[in-house]
């Protein structure tokens, strides 16, 4: 038999939404302050899934420049409109103060790897998590509103639907208030509002009770897509939050329905397994379901109502992708989709082309410890025991300048690995472990050389680092460490894990680069 293997995007790919162009099917997945923003996923058997591009890869779409962890680009909606025979992808930029600072907008392409438009902005469009519902020739925007800071009453959340006019982003004519509660009253964070019209019914799904223990997806119906909507007496379709905290899969929620070609229908949702203890390094990932029907409503994982970590695939023709090889040469003309940056700098922070084979990166002012964009290019950690390693040659021209690698959660916790100029030709190795905003140096040795070999071994929440020059073999550096740190239960937020490379000239500014030969991530089987 085969087999539907979650999460389907394992690792920091949270709030997914997937909809369907014959027979090929494209997911996309929330950023927040990592740049370029909204991966685009491409399926054709809905079980193996490879990445063709980000819809947000200028500044123009979304300006994240100065934002907090946590802030920037929030969940995501992508829908194919048969009408225009284009995508949209309609989402909220979130700024810095809660929610009074939100942008939603909405971007098109006639071709889901792009390029994509430029933003159409949804004015007097409040709140979070917005969808476009294409039902026939109409459009119409549907959205959240959550309470301002200064009136937090449960009364003013809501799940409220407009016309749009999808040519200027105007919303036109009457708002209509879907729902004041989710399936519990006063229900925690009713929010990621999808309609459906499946028949004779207008399906409306949310999310609620926030996006960890207790998080949960609902479902109402109406005969009208501007309501009333009834509750299905069997909410909620799916939770997670009767089971203990440690079971291998938690905080189940924030879904989206689709009907494959071959008749049956999946969700997509989020959920976070936890990682060696109630850490969740990796964040929220991306997961898939099975849905039947009984009695014109959908029943979630109908077989036990858990998310598994595998079900029977459906029927479609397999169609499998070259894997995204474990390590980069770097020999492309362009960056690997797998590498993000923070947040959007007016700088340039790296060059493939100035050392042809090398990734260089262009040392900044800025570290890691700040909410800026130092000179970070990271990729996801997707798995709970992994090896990462590079060849870093540097020259550094000052003092405290530094370069090689960091595991990174935000700016108050992370790791990084760096050789670091104490004098002209003094050099040390170093490991800078930082918990809580208060940095310290973990462990350190006098090293010989521009050109050193770094490598970081994870077994769940066990860190050791690696060195060794070429030729000979590796030694570690200081004690096995903790990251039981690297997650939201310590840093907050709705992120992951990040490991990659980095550089800085801590303060000052500076024409050194740091030039890496290739970077390697390789899961390890326990």
């Amino acid at each position: 038999m085969d087999l539907l293997k979650n999460p389907l995007l394992p690792g920091f790919y949270p709030d997914p939404s997937v909809c369907r162009r014959g027979d090929d099917y494209y997911l996309v997945t929330s950023t927040f302050e990592y740049f370029p923003g909204i991966p685009v996923f491409h399926s054709r058997d809905f079980v193996h899934w490879h990445q063709i591009g980000h819809a947000l890869t200028r500044k123009s779409q979304a300006n994240l420049e100065n934002l907090n962890p946590s802030r920037g680009i929030f969940a995501s909606t992508i829908r194919y409109w048969e009408k225009t025979d284009r995508f949209y992808i309609v989402t909220t930029l979130v700024g810095n103060a809660p929610y009074s600072e939100n942008v939603n907008f909405y971007i098109w392409a006639e071709h889901p790897e792009g390029p994509w438009s430029e933003p159409v902005v949804i004015k007097d469009a409040p709140g979070i998590d917005p969808t476009l519902v294409f039902d026939g020739d109409a459009v119409y925007y549907l959205g959240n509103l959550r309470p301002q800071p200064e009136d937090p009453s449960c009364k003013k959340r809501s799940i409220w639907i407009q016309p749009l006019n999808p040519e200027t982003g105007a919303l036109e004519g009457e708002r209509t208030i879907l729902l004041e509660d989710g399936a519990l009253r006063s229900a925690a964070a009713p929010e990621g509002p999808h309609i459906y019209h499946i028949g004779d019914w207008y399906y409306l799904l949310i999310a609620e009770g926030g996006t960890d223990y207790n998080h949960s997806c609902t479902i109402f119906r109406s005969r009208s897509i501007t309501g009333p909507y009834e509750g299905n007496p069997r909410n909620p379709l799916i939770t997670h939050r009767n089971l203990r905290r440690d079971y291998p899969i938690n905080s189940t929620g924030h879904a989206d329905l689709i009907q494959l070609g071959d008749q049956s229908w999946w969700a997509l949702l989020l959920a976070s397994r936890p990682d060696g203890g109630s850490y969740r390094n990796l964040g929220r990932e991306t997961f898939a379901v099975p849905v039947s029907w009984e009695d014109e409503w959908p029943v979630f994982s109908p077989d036990t109502g858990h998310v598994e970590f595998t079900f029977p695939a459906p029927d479609l023709p397999a169609c499998c992708w070259e894997p995204e090889p474990c390590c980069d040469h770097f020999d492309s003309p362009s960056l690997s989709l797998v590498w993000n940056q923070l947040r959007t700098p007016d700088y340039p922070l790296y060059s493939l082309t100035e050392r042809p084979g090398f990734l260089r990166l262009y040392l900044n002012r800025h570290t890691l410890s700040e909410v800026a964009s130092p000179a970070f290019l990271g990729r996801r950690q997707q798995h709970m025991c992994f090896a990462a390693g590079t060849r870093l040659r540097f020259i550094p021209e000052a003092a405290k300048e530094a370069a090689g690698i960091a595991l990174f959660y935000n700016p108050d916790f992370y790791y990084a690995f760096l050789l670091t100029a104490l004098s002209e030709n003094r050099f040390c190795l170093r490991i800078i472990r930082r918990a809580f905003g208060k940095s310290e140096i973990a462990a350190e040795i006098p090293y010989d050389g521009s050109d050193v070999f770094l490598r970081l071994v994870v077994r769940y929440q066990e860190l050791q680092y690696f060195y060794k020059k070429s030729g000979e073999s590796w030694s570690p550096l200081g004690p096995k460490l903790s990251g039981a740190f690297l997650n939201k239960e310590a840093g907050g937020g709705f992120t992951g894990t990040y490991v990659g490379m980095y550089a800085t000239s801590n303060g000052r500014a500076s024409s050194a680069t740091a030039d890496y030969d290739w970077f390697e991530y390789q899961p390890i089987e326990i």
